[in-house]
């Protein structure tokens, strides 16, 4: 056996929702990771004290009990991982998993017993359901009864709202009242918001940007409560993923960013980030409300009673204390600018973009955060806008996608060289490289690919900074922004307006070299023009003769129609060929034979007649009768044309005999115009003529004389 064993889409109930996740079990420890939050639940081996094998709904389940008073269920399994599950246990945590089987009677009268923080409702030895009271949002009591309210869960589609048990009274013991102790246990480890006590401290008017404005914010020892002028929210500890402290790009604020599940809810509006805004020169001086001894003994070191320091770090430390989480910092990422961040715009707004060790965040509006292991694959894009930015795009394995743009292009150099660092498949890196990365989604990217655009932006950076003193002109390069794949430099010409110039001989050689380019560029190919071959005449059909024999399955089906319609009533006529169908191949050959028989006797009643009909030559006279009509047709249309033409004739002719004094006078003129141009051409034809003969030689004299 191995030293881990790792099992898949394991589930974890989540406030009444199951989420999937990856569960492994090592020599040390059990680890939990949740695929939708990210969250890991780790159990050192030394804590662990009771495991259980159940009979679950979605299968086989074990519980995890640890010597701190924890529990952690886990469903999802086979019964065949059973026998692996409990000899890991004995090989390597020295624990027997014992198999507990659930009661399944239906009853609704039980003992309650409080476990840790489970409420088991037993029946005869056997538990019905458990409730981890860590879930129980309100508990509320009356003469003998104990109602628990939950939290609800916006993931789920059906939620519990409630539970109420009936406490019957006892006699037992009569000083103490069975409700009051029962509601006491629920209360002991219920997550029950009770801003009872002193907060151990207070910040005044911190600016906060999600949910917007300025909030009083009260650390209590369980949870933290934000306190407005319209609105207050209470947020419990458990509910905290992570911590971000994030630099702002002028470097002289900072972000922390709180992030939460479930959210905080305020009407339909959901707030899975808590947003700080702080300025690095406010400085605070902080005392906690609590002795010295209570704070080394809660904190062990990790807060004093006094401090003092920029107020960013005293809120980061003290919410780090209380929660015990880590601060998650942006990494070893530097920009063209040399922030630890990228401006770009999500969803309309503008905001930051700041590359983890583990992930990306933006912020701030709205706000996101995607870890590397859920980002299915990255795209760069060109700007829709304009050439001087790009889009950054990125796709989850969910099939989410988001959209960070308006990126400035110097930007882009320093981004590429840190996605391909984190091993991120990049879309548009070229064919190979997208099917490599589909096929495996861990294979490294190639380092040495070649990324014509990232050259072409270093080549425009040195030109531009060699020509910042020369105005020369306003046209540039236009290329497909697709970076890593090679292909022909050719460029868009945009003819810009020039400005005007002393000297014509220089526009005329610059016209001269860009018609040479013109020339250049655009040579047209001229195709041969194929021969239309003619179109083939349409066989005349002939209406008169005798109709085609039908085949077999045709005479079969006809035969059967009535049948199949009142075997399936209510069939359609395309159900009824294929029902035919499907009958027809399951015929046996001698019922087959059968209709064979009758579809050639068919064909041979047919062949007789087709010859009768042709002997006695109905079919050559239609087809004559067809031609002697289309000629006849054609004749008529020919007429037709010519007495048009000729009434078109006379009404130009009608036209000419009848003219107005102006129109008169204007083609007299013309005709005396026509008639001395007629007559020019006639004296110059007779003195070529002239000419002629004078030039050539007297050949004909010369021979007789």
């Amino acid at each position: 056996m191995g030293d881990t064993l790792e099992f898949n889409e394991i589930y974890q109930e989540v406030k009444g929702s199951w989420n999937d996740g990856r569960l492994r079990f090592s020599k040390q420890n059990v680890v939990y990771k949740s695929s939708k939050t990210g969250k890991v639940d780790s159990i050192q081996a030394s804590e662990l004290n009771q495991a259980q094998w159940r009979r679950v709904c979605l299968g086989h389940g074990i519980k995890l009990s640890t010597s701190t008073g924890h529990v952690y269920k886990y469903d999802g399994f086979r019964d065949t991982d059973f026998e692996k599950i409990s000899d890991f246990f004995k090989t390597n945590y020295k624990l027997e998993v014992t198999e507990k089987d659930m009661c399944v009677k239906g009853w609704n009268w039980g003992t309650a017993k409080f476990s840790g923080p489970l409420l088991s409702f037993d029946i005869n030895d056997n538990s019905a359901f458990e409730i981890p009271l860590s879930n129980v949002s309100q508990c509320a009591t009356g003469k003998n009864e104990v109602t628990l309210e939950f939290h609800q869960n916006d993931d789920t589609e059906v939620s519990l709202m409630e539970v109420r048990f009936y406490v019957p009274p006892s006699q037992a013991d009569e000083r103490q009242d069975p409700v009051e102790a029962f509601a006491q246990n629920v209360l002991s480890k219920a997550d029950v918001i009770q801003a009872t006590g002193d907060a151990v401290c207070i910040f005044k008017e911190l600016q906060c940007l999600t949910p917007r404005g300025r909030y009083d914010i009260r650390i209590y020892p369980t949870f933290l409560h934000l306190h407005g002028k319209t609105f207050d929210y209470k947020i419990p500890y458990t509910t905290v993923l992570r911590l971000f402290l994030l630099p702002h790009k002028d470097q002289r604020q900072m972000f922390f960013v709180i992030s939460l599940d479930p959210p905080i809810k305020q009407g339909q509006t959901r707030y899975h980030f808590l947003i700080l805004l702080f300025s690095k020169e406010e400085e605070l001086s902080l005392t906690l409300n609590m002795s010295e001894e209570d704070v080394e003994r809660r904190f062990e070191g990790k807060l004093s009673k006094n401090m003092s320091g920029s107020l960013y770090e005293m809120v980061s430390r003290v919410m780090k204390a209380l929660v015990n989480r880590k601060i998650t910092v942006p990494g070893n990422f530097q920009g063209h600018s040399g922030a630890q961040c990228i401006t770009c715009s999500y969803k309309a707004s503008s905001g930051l973009l700041y590359p983890l060790e583990r992930g990306f965040i933006y912020v701030h509006k709205p706000p996101v955060h995607l870890r590397f292991e859920e980002i299915s694959c990255v795209n760069f894009a060109r700007g829709t806008t304009t050439t001087r930015s790009f889009d950054f795009e990125i796709e989850t394995k969910q099939g989410n996608q988001y959209t960070f743009s308006s990126i400035e292009r110097e930007e882009y150099g320093k981004l590429f060289d840190f996605v391909n660092a984190k091993k991120l498949n990049i879309k548009n890196r070229g064919f190979k490289e997208g099917m490599k990365g589909k096929i495996d989604e861990y294979s490294d990217s190639d380092d040495d690919q070649h990324d014509a655009y990232l050259e072409r932006m270093k080549a425009e950076g040195k030109i531009r900074e060699e020509g910042n003193d020369s105005d020369d002109s306003d046209s540039g390069s236009d290329e497909s922004f697709n970076p890593g794949e090679e292909d022909d430099d050719i460029a868009e010409e945009y003819d810009s307006k020039a400005s005007a110039s002393n000297s014509s001989d220089e526009g005329d050689e610059s016209e001269d070299e860009s018609a040479k380019k013109k020339k250049v560029k655009k040579v047209k190919v001229v195709k041969e023009k194929k021969e239309r071959k003619p179109r083939k005449e349409k066989k005349q059909k002939d209406t008169g003769g005798p109709k085609r024999p039908m085949s077999a399955y045709m005479l079969w089906l006809n035969a059967s129609r009535e049948r199949i319609k009142s075997e399936n009533p209510g069939i359609s006529i395309t159900e009824i060929s294929k029902k035919a169908g499907e009958m027809w191949r399951q015929i046996g050959k001698d019922e087959k034979e059968e209709w064979e028989t009758k579809a050639g006797e068919a064909k041979r009643q047919y062949d007789k007649a087709k010859k009768e009909y042709n002997e006695s030559g109905g079919g050559s006279s239609s087809a004559v009768s067809k031609k002697e009509s289309k000629k006849s047709g054609g004749k008529k249309e020919e007429k037709k044309r010519k007495s048009a033409g000729g009434e078109k004739e006379r009404e130009r002719v009608g036209n000419e005999s009848f003219k107005s004094k102006e129109f008169i006078e204007t083609s007299e003129s013309s005709s005396d115009s026509d008639h001395k141009s007629k007559s020019k051409r006639k004296k110059k034809e007779s003195d070529e003529e002239e000419e002629e003969a004078a030039s050539t030689p007297a050949s004909s004299e010369e021979d007789s004389d």
